[in-house]
């Protein structure tokens, strides 16, 4: 038995409800253009990343009800036979044009715009919305922690941490912010992320004495591995992995205690016995504070875990999904702290001459001025039902990289402040 099942399924009820509504009142088909976007960023943060384009487009490819969802929808009195008969010839026929996986947002940022009939847009709100929230916020949370790691290597260890299908898209999202590696041997079968490990805390407990654990490890892996230190004391279990393994291990890990101060003894010691060349990765708790203090340390590597798939404090990015044209005509939500401003965006990114970027303007029912070192920040995934561009994690990893360079240096800082740009969002006339 599995958990696996379509993404149709994952349409909302009330979803439904609109849809049979829609196709009732004959508003089904009306020209319809749903955009989304964040109204504002997690406390602390000063800028988002857009990911999870790579996956919904293909989500969004295979979005079918089968004919046993349909059995099941219509038994529970979700659907009547007209809406049931639409659902069984689904196939989305719109349009889907957004940012580039890795884009940086801001409040504001038209991320996905998503246009056809209003039935076929309003069905895909659901799997839009859970599938760039979620990614969107580990790839925010990894790319800080990538930034205060200052180009040492981070490996994502969370899958223990988190649903076993969200493991798997954490990680894809944490890779794509510039982690290393990942623990999930999933994302490495699926999305060709490198894999690693270490060792577990069981594994030498299984054993007589520390020394046999690290002995069995080395026979079983060969010296190019790394040893878990911490069980018992971490001076003396440097001291046995050195004495086993020989100078040239690759790494020991610590995964607990006062990581700044072990960090600093443990350099020491394994120098003092030869191996100098022994790395040193730290785990536990890791977050995009933690590794910050640790900037100054002897620290090789970090493994972070429960923070990245957590989104470390802002598991969703607090993206919407909001109508805002139909039939050409722009429409507005007037609701108080969440009303939304009508009509078709387009949207560019200003820079300097050097490069860094300076505002991204984002124009309603027109195009912004051109000029020079602007960039269009929307390309076409989808053009009437097919697929244009599905951007490889490769690409979106690189473009993130280039994106995170040009914002200006206060933008990367961990303390509270305003967006690293402003974006100004100019109304339709």
């Amino acid at each position: 038995m599995t958990d696996e099942f379509s993404p149709a399924l994952l349409t909302d009820q009330y979803g439904l409800t609109m849809v049979s509504a829609a196709l009732k009142d004959g508003t089904a088909h009306r020209r319809s253009v749903f955009e989304v976007f964040a109204r504002r960023l997690p406390t602390g943060r000063r800028y988002g990343v857009a990911a999870g384009q790579g996956r919904l487009i293909e989500l969004i490819r295979d979005f079918r009800f089968t004919e046993q969802e349909i059995t099941f929808l219509r038994k529970a009195g979700i659907v009547d036979e007209t809406t049931a008969a639409w659902l069984a010839d689904y196939r989305f026929t719109g349009d889907i044009d957004g940012y580039a996986e890795g884009e940086l947002f801001f409040p504001g940022s038209p991320i996905l715009t998503v246009s056809g009939g209003f039935a076929e847009c309003v069905v895909l709100e659901t799997l839009i919305l859970s599938v760039l929230n979620h990614d969107s916020a580990i790839a925010s949370a990894a790319a800080r922690m990538v930034t205060a790691a200052r180009g040492r290597p981070i490996i994502e260890m969370g899958s223990r941490r988190t649903h076993e299908q969200a493991a798997v898209a954490s990680a894809r999202a944490a890779y794509l912010a510039g982690f290393a590696t990942t623990s999930n041997l999933a994302a490495g079968s699926r999305y060709g992320i490198p894999t690693t490990g270490t060792s577990a805390h069981a594994f030498t407990l299984l054993h007589d004495d520390e020394p046999a654990a690290f002995a069995s490890q080395v026979a079983a892996l060969g010296k190019n591995t790394t040893l878990l230190v911490d069980t018992y004391d971490i001076a003396q279990g440097i001291r046995n992995a050195i004495a086993v393994a020989g100078p040239d291990l690759r790494a020991v890990r610590i995964d607990s205690g006062d990581l700044s101060v072990l960090a600093q003894h443990s350099r020491e010691l394994l120098d003092s016995l030869g191996a100098t060349e022994t790395k040193i990765i730290v785990s536990g708790d890791m977050d995009e504070y933690a590794i910050a203090t640790l900037a100054a340390e002897p620290v090789d590597m970090y493994g972070a875990g429960t923070a990245v798939v957590t989104g470390s404090g802002a598991p969703t990015a607090g993206l919407v999904y909001k109508l805002v044209e139909v039939e050409g005509r722009a429409v507005v939500k007037r609701s108080e702290n969440k009303a939304t401003v009508g009509g078709r965006k387009t949207a560019i990114r200003r820079h300097k001459p050097t490069g860094t970027a300076t505002e991204e303007i984002v124009v309603s029912q027109g195009v912004p001025d051109h000029q020079a070192n602007d960039r269009l920040l929307q390309r076409s995934y989808v053009a009437a039902g097919e697929i244009v561009e599905a951007p490889t994690l490769a690409e979106s990893r690189d473009h993130l990289r280039q994106c995170l360079i040009s914002i200006p240096w206060e933008g990367l800082k961990l303390s509270a402040g305003d967006p690293a740009i402003p974006v100004t969002v100019v109304p339709t006339s």
